[in-house]
């Protein structure tokens, strides 16, 4: 008896790991078909600009509070960005939420 309830608990989780993983490797090999060189804002480009000019500065010559400064500027332009990102952001508890409405659904 207990040969037979392993054996059907093995084939279970191998079933529900085929339909999971299947699906997921399929669409791992397609490519998105977007634009490679989307059109980004002026103000977007503009802070990217400011950060990459930071980035190339000599900052040896730079003062303690001048570092300081331009510290909290590139966390301000940083923060910027990636509010202005206009994506969609999942937490872990959502995407389980989820995946257990689907299942329970379908």
């Amino acid at each position: 008896m207990k040969t037979i309830i392993n054996k059907m608990s093995f084939m279970t989780l191998l079933m529900v790991l085929t339909m999971t993983l299947i699906p997921t490797l399929t669409f791992a090999n397609e490519t998105i078909s977007a634009n490679p060189n989307p059109e980004v804002p002026a103000k977007v480009q503009v802070m990217l600009d400011r950060l990459d000019e930071i980035k190339e500065m000599d900052k040896s010559e730079l003062s303690r509070a001048e570092k300081k400064e331009l510290r909290k500027e590139v966390r301000v332009i940083k923060s910027e960005l990636r509010s202005s990102g206009n994506g969609v952001y999942l937490s872990v508890g959502a995407i389980i939420i989820i995946v257990l409405l689907l299942i329970l659904l379908l």
